[in-house]
């Protein structure tokens, strides 16, 4: 079940931030956040706030969160978006993340289904997402579910974390 997060369901995705985070500092988790800085408490309290953040719970326990929402980032404007859409009718996809405890298990695929139907029960034509490039698993994740990678672009500061080389993908 996915369902928007309430207050209750912070220190679980505190607890799934922690867990990337381990897996990133290890080697094993190839993504660019940074412990304390992205994601960190404040990403799920503003996000909670704005109730856009998104909770995968299976069994009683929460086991992948993301963002859904229309806010682009700025290295989006100037991209080669195969469509110029307006602002209303794009929605986005950010930190997707999955327990490492469940990956494989298509909790990943199964977020990206429901933000597609979402998105496009709230009037959003246009679906995208970023990642950065050295992500392997998510870029070849996000392909297989038919985003198309429309270019990267070097971000001179990424939720404060600078110079991170962001691939841009659309649906």
């Amino acid at each position: 079940m996915i369902r928007k997060a309430t207050w209750d369901d912070l220190d679980p995705v505190l607890s799934l931030y922690d867990k990337i985070h381990d897996g990133k500092e290890a080697g094993l988790i190839p993504v660019i956040w940074k412990r304390g800085v992205y994601p960190s408490r404040a990403t799920a309290e503003e996000a909670l706030k704005r109730d856009d953040l998104f909770v995968l719970e299976k069994e009683g326990k929460i086991v992948g969160s993301g963002i859904i929402n229309q806010n682009q980032l700025d290295v989006y404007t100037g991209a080669p978006w195969q469509y110029s859409v307006p602002d209303d009718q794009v929605c986005v996809l950010h930190t997707m993340m999955v327990s490492p405890a469940e990956f494989g298990k298509g909790y990943a695929g199964e977020f990206l289904r429901f933000y597609e139907e979402y998105a496009l029960e709230h009037g959003c034509t246009e679906l995208r997402i970023d990642t950065n490039d050295q992500n392997a698993p998510a870029r070849a994740m996000y392909q297989k579910r038919g985003y198309r990678e429309i270019g990267i672009v070097t971000a001179t500061s990424f939720n404060d974390i600078p110079g991170i080389r962001l691939v841009l993908l659309r649906s």
